[in-house]
């Protein structure tokens, strides 16, 4: 009887213990990658890795925490809920200004919803100490859309007499970046950037890397961060616009918020799709108030536009959106629903 009791324990184990194995790979599988390594960076540098995460289930999934086993790394969530098919980020900091020689550490995230899982990520690199940025990134913050900006930042080596920087890649058409030597003595070198950006600049958030091309067989590239916000002259909200699922001929009405930084006058709208109705408001203001109906046709399926809103300001200026909806009744997602549920009545 006490062998049977002890077999009947063993295979209850292993029955629990299957699935939720299975819901840590589940988890695991929702990333583009589990391991990054920031190879050789200057001390200073504002260095950072985002490991993308997308949710390929039916079920919501919730992501209670990220922690870190080493404070050479901080790690944020861009988004801590993810729908079905929306995607997240894990952003981690590698923090050159506190920390020396080579560092790793492994990030453990913790989703609490639909059922606990974790996954263990990996990032490794190795901080320089002879080279030195100052300050670490190129940070142009806001920036009206139009105007040209400059930053600058000073870059320190020590150690071979000769060290260079020989280019600066890679060649980014709204990016101009000029270096000199500013200092060179007993083997100490600085150098002056002047990153430039062009007032044709695309409107938008603005993050690139830059890599400061050396004669240093060691560390031949320097990673530079640059990091700012084009602001355009003319915005409207929402940027993206879902009227989620209408019946056939059911009619829906929105605001349409379109501002500028100077008064102006909406002259028209253009939009593919007839089923869209706009009614222009009158005057010249700084914000208007865009009446938007939308008629569903009986076609069924599910539609995203591009509406343009067309104004009087210089060059013409366009603010754009995109408006999605789904006419009619719409299959069940063939997107597998999360496999912890099973390891949650196990476990029970």
């Amino acid at each position: 009887m006490a062998v049977a009791s002890r077999l009947l324990l063993s295979l209850t184990c292993m029955l629990a213990g299957a699935p939720l194995a299975g819901a840590q790979q589940w988890a695991a599988t929702m990333f583009d990658q589990t391991s990054h390594d920031f190879g050789a960076v200057a001390r200073g540098a504002a260095v950072e890795h985002r490991f993308t995460l997308t949710n390929l289930y039916r079920d919501e999934i919730h992501i209670a925490v990220v922690r870190a086993s080493c404070g050479c790394a901080t790690p944020s969530i861009s988004r801590q809920t993810l729908k079905s098919g929306e995607r997240g980020q894990v952003v981690v900091r590698y923090n050159t200004d506190r920390f020396r020689g080579q560092r790793g550490a492994t990030l453990t995230v913790v989703i609490d919803r639909p059922a606990y899982a974790e996954v263990q990520l990996r990032v490794d690199g190795y901080i320089r100490t002879d080279v030195v940025l100052d300050p670490g990134a190129v940070r142009f913050g806001d920036v009206d859309q139009g105007e040209a900006s400059v930053r600058r930042v000073r870059v320190r080596h020590a150690g071979r007499s000769d060290w260079r920087i020989v280019d600066v890649q890679p060649k980014i058409p709204y990016l101009d970046v000029s270096w000199a030597q500013v200092s060179s003595r007993a083997g100490e070198h600085a150098y002056e950037l002047a990153v430039r950006l062009s007032q044709d600049a695309p409107a938008g958030y603005l993050r690139e890397q830059l890599l400061l091309l050396t004669n240093d067989r060691r560390m031949s590239r320097v990673p530079l961060m640059v990091e700012g916000r084009v602001v355009p002259q003319l915005s409207v909200s929402p940027a993206s616009l879902s009227l989620g699922s209408v019946a056939p001929g059911q009619r829906i009405t929105r605001q349409l918020v379109v501002q500028g930084k100077q008064p102006f006058r909406i002259t028209g709208v253009e939009c593919d799709n007839e089923h869209f109705e706009f009614e222009l408001p009158e005057g010249e203001k700084k914000v208007h108030l865009l009446p938007m109906t939308f008629v569903a046709g009986g076609e069924p399926g599910k539609f995203s536009e591009v509406i343009r809103i067309k104004t009087d300001l210089g060059s013409g200026a366009v603010a754009e959106l995109t408006a999605q909806v789904t006419i009619g009744s719409v299959a069940m997602s063939e997107k597998p629903a999360a496999p912890v549920f099973f390891a949650r009545r196990i476990a029970r």
